[in-house]
């Protein structure tokens, strides 16, 4: 071996282990997986097995289900709604960067402004009344 790690799948681990560790009946993870709310991975075998990510949902389901009482066509509208902030915060972190690195260029002098549909007043901001 020259020192180096080969890169590998993901770790994951088998539904039994899952459901120990959780405390939790392996029927149960069926039912999760047949209602949509996890997605565990294949192994060749056909084996189901979780990576972080279906470990990080089933924390969140466990969550929902157990602490907050909530039933499980809640857990799915929650995690529906979760997905799509997350797509929306992903989406409003590109727009915040675009508009960072424009003003950015603004600052070098580097945007040409003549052709602009709103003429833009060079000069420090001014706070609205």
């Amino acid at each position: 071996m020259n020192g180096r790690r080969r890169k590998t799948e993901p770790k994951a681990v088998m539904i039994s282990v899952v459901a120990e560790r959780y405390e939790i009946h392996p029927q149960t993870l069926r039912l999760y997986e047949r209602e949509g709310l996890i997605k565990p991975i294949r192994s060749a075998g056909n084996t189901r097995l979780y990576d972080d990510e279906a470990l990080r949902r089933l924390e969140i389901i466990l969550t929902l289900t157990r602490d907050l009482g909530v039933n499980l066509a809640g857990v799915e509208v929650i995690l529906n709604m979760k997905e799509r902030m997350d797509k929306m915060q992903g989406d409003l972190d590109r727009v915040h960067e675009m508009v960072r690195l424009m003003a950015e260029e603004r600052r070098k002098g580097a945007v040409e402004t003549k052709h602009a549909l709103v003429h833009i007043q060079s000069g420090p901001l001014t706070k609205l009344r």
